[in-house]
């Protein structure tokens, strides 16, 4: 059985002082302090590099976990400006995003690069959310499948079968990324069951462990919906995880009728 994994990506926000209000805020909503076995599901926290240590002390020990935005894939040497995938361990985060679609546009992040970062953050003992994802122009095409499958077919050559479990794959529609559009509940499981299918392919019975979450406007009033779905293992949440009441109500997706009653 899959553990589902929520991922806030504040992506350029959060000073300091705004991490440790956020996180102090979600875990008094989320009733999270201490080491209780406080949810049924794992919580990811990524906010940007130079709140990474506010965020750790902030967090204490909760079983909240904190992930890297991006990571070089070069592990040292003359790279202004980089950080690797060993310093993002050193940082205490258990989790890093590769491949997000704004890293592939504006940033020239490419599926060999994404190769490459995803071999690094393993050496590093830190799990890569490995992010894949369609245009609304691929879509409308018919092209989903085949930019999918080409994702993962060069983003993950070099993860070999046996770690294939530390990988999460966060599949988010180009389309629906801050656009207040979400892929509707049968369209994600779709693109989804491909995606496992195709992993399946790749990495035979070892595929059955991977995460996939969606990524797209996921917000407090679709997420239940989304999750239903057979192959949606989680969620990785941009713009509704910048508010803590709104981001512990999409983590308590599963919990919210027994505490309205």
């Amino acid at each position: 059985m899959r553990c589902p994994i929520i991922v806030a990506n504040w992506k350029l926000h959060k000073l300091r002082a705004d991490t440790r209000l956020f996180i102090d805020g979600l875990l008094d909503r989320l009733g999270a302090r201490g080491d209780d076995d406080w949810t049924s599901v794992e919580v990811v926290i990524a906010p940007p590099l130079t709140a990474l240590a506010e965020a750790r002390g902030a967090l204490g020990g909760s079983p909240i976990e904190l992930a890297a935005q991006a990571v070089s894939a070069e592990r040292s040497g003359a790279f202004t400006g980089e950080v690797s995938a060993e310093m993002i361990a050193d940082a205490g985060c258990r989790y890093c995003l590769v491949g997000h679609s704004e890293r592939r546009q504006s940033y020239g992040e490419t599926d060999a690069i994404v190769a490459r970062k995803t071999s690094a953050l393993l050496a590093a003992g830190v799990r890569p959310i490995v992010c894949i994802g369609e245009t609304l122009a691929q879509r409308e095409s018919g092209e989903t499948e085949r930019v999918l499958g080409h994702q993962i077919e060069v983003g993950l050559a070099n993860v070999p079968a046996a770690q294939a479990f530390q990988l999460v794959v966060a599949y988010e529609p180009v389309w629906a990324i801050g656009t207040g559009v979400t892929a509707r509940p049968g369209q994600a499981q779709q693109a989804h069951r491909f995606i496992r299918d195709t992993l399946e392919r790749r990495f035979s019975s070892a595929a059955e462990s991977i995460r996939i979450q969606y990524g797209g406007s996921v917000n407090p009033e679709n997420v239940a919906q989304l999750m239903a779905q057979p192959d949606i293992d989680g969620a990785l949440v941009g713009g509704a995880s910048l508010d803590p009441a709104s981001f512990a109500a999409i983590v308590q997706y599963d919990r919210r009728e027994d505490m309205s009653s």
